[in-house]
């Protein structure tokens, strides 16, 4: 009877342990702490929720998810999940937690007035206890289709399983990765559309062909440092003892702020790096290369429309890259709504396509015909 009751225990305690796990890994929502001062018009919550890691692992990560401020709608809420650009790598450069949340993030306004939800996740590392994986695809898309979960559990959201991702930059390849995971890792929830603007897609060609060399340098520095910390790929591969100190203070010290004018010391170290990578490829190191290659985005694996916008000067992305992989959804398809935009602004190409995306996002809500510019885009190569 003892011995019975015993194995009775043991059961529940790991069938237990393993529900806790299966939870931790579908967006449970740990804590959503209301924001006080928001914009008018808004209601605000800093959340803590659970994911998955590259790895499959559990974690808890942060972010903010965003609702109008109004009496509960009779239909469940249309979430829009946006997907900011880079930030940095280091734990304080959580968007969530900067005071410029409202100015950075585009569209914001429009998005609460059209009564969506806006869900804007940190990604794992930033603003929670672990190296962030930068440009990390399973993992970024991860943390988008957990936070549109995570919006789901705040009763005051009244959020609903209908979602569109908007991505600007490294937001633009986690919205590309989304569209890859979300029939696998999304069950239960709707994803009508995808719009990545400027995303990288292949990564070793994006940081080979990037025109601006400081900007490319301080990106090499964000890449190899967090790759180096998460996967073990050996920095002394790409740069020498000086350099490997100066990536990691570049990582480790920066967080990116339009605008914001570089430190002395940052710029130094930018001109360092960009020195050295005049003789280092990391398409030439097996480490640095498979971990490029399986985080670069699938045109194969990409599911349903997609709008992209690109500046035909981006001096960070390369144009031709985007307007590439754009060509290869057609073949494969898809139909891909592309815009070039005029001029080579990186930094605010989402705000200069805010319009166009959020109408393609609303027209997808819709269920109205998806159009396409496949036709144009194939015929000229």
């Amino acid at each position: 009877m003892v011995l019975c009751a015993l194995r009775s225990l043991i059961a529940a305690f790991f069938l237990a342990s393993a529900s806790v796990a299966m939870a931790q890994a579908t967006g449970e929502l740990v804590s959503a702490d209301p924001v006080v001062d928001t914009p008018p018009g808004m209601q605000a919550w800093r959340v803590r929720y659970w994911t998955r890691s590259d790895s499959n692992r559990p974690i808890e990560v942060t972010g903010m998810i965003v609702a109008p401020r109004e009496a509960a709608p009779r239909d469940a809420r249309k979430i829009v999940a946006w997907a900011h650009g880079t930030s940095g790598v280091a734990q304080d450069c959580a968007v969530s937690t900067s005071p410029d949340f409202w100015q950075v993030t585009p569209g914001l306004s429009e998005m609460i007035a059209a009564g969506y939800v806006v869900v804007a996740p940190d990604y794992p590392g930033l603003g929670s206890d672990m190296q962030h994986g930068y440009l990390i695809g399973r993992e970024a898309a991860h943390s988008v289709i957990d936070a549109v979960r995570a919006a789901q559990q705040i009763p005051g959201a009244y959020a609903g399983k209908d979602f569109a991702v908007w991505g600007e930059s490294q937001g633009g390849h986690a919205a590309l990765w989304t569209a890859s995971e979300a029939r696998r890792y999304g069950k239960g929830l709707n994803l009508v559309g995808t719009a990545a603007v400027a995303p990288p897609t292949d990564l070793l060609e994006n940081l080979r062909t990037a025109k601006d060399q400081n900007v490319r340098a301080m990106l090499t520095a964000f890449v190899t440092y967090s790759w180096s910390q998460r996967f073990g790929a050996p920095l002394a591969d790409l740069f020498g003892s000086v350099n490997r100190g100066v990536v990691g203070r570049l990582a480790r010290n920066n967080c990116i702020k339009l605008d914001a004018s570089p430190k002395l010391g940052t710029i130094v170290g930018i001109l360092s790096v960009r020195n050295e990578l005049k003789k280092a490829d990391l398409a030439a190191h097996p480490a640095w290369a498979s971990i490029a290659r399986r985080n670069s985005t699938s045109a194969a694996s990409v599911r349903g429309p997609v709008y992209m916008a690109q500046s035909v000067d981006d001096p960070l992305v390369s144009s031709d890259v985007t307007a590439a992989f754009a060509r290869q959804l057609c073949r494969r398809g898809r139909a891909v709504q592309y815009e070039s935009l005029p001029g080579g602004d990186h930094a605010k190409s989402g705000a200069n396509s805010a319009g166009s995306a959020l109408a393609w996002i609303a027209n997808r809500f819709a269920g109205k015909p998806v159009p396409s510019t496949c036709r144009q885009l194939l015929a000229t190569r």
